[in-house]
């Protein structure tokens, strides 16, 4: 008897979303909480995938916000703008931290975070 691979896939299209809401939406895939079958301990069999986050709604007062980075040393923080971070690393960077920072943090944190595939 052969099992067929459970894994589904959940497209979301980011044109015209804002950027919280897309995160909050993606991380509830992620963690597998739209299905009933949800269990907090296991990392749900669901891959999402983002289309045209270049085109996301990004108001000018958002472009602002503070993204950090900590390197654990005296002095080793590093702070960069919403806009500067797109520049250098593209949008899917930004969505990709958003979505991070609304994930728990604990071991299923980088597991949940491989199943998720941005395209700009």
């Amino acid at each position: 008897m052969k099992t067929q691979p459970t894994t589904r896939t959940h497209t979301i299209d980011a044109t015209g979303k804002r950027l919280g809401a897309l995160a909050t939406e993606t991380a509830t895939v992620l963690l597998g909480k739209d299905k009933a079958d949800y269990a907090r301990h296991l990392v749900a069999d669901v891959t999402v995938e983002i289309k045209n986050v270049s085109k996301l709604d990004v108001p000018e007062k958002k472009k602002a916000e503070i993204y950090q980075t900590y390197s654990g040393h005296p002095g080793g923080r590093k702070t960069e703008t919403l806009s500067h971070l797109a520049t250098r690393r593209g949008f899917a960077e930004v969505v990709r931290r958003t979505v991070a920072g609304m994930l728990p943090n604990n071991k299923l944190k980088k597991p949940l975070l491989k199943q998720l595939v941005i395209s700009e």
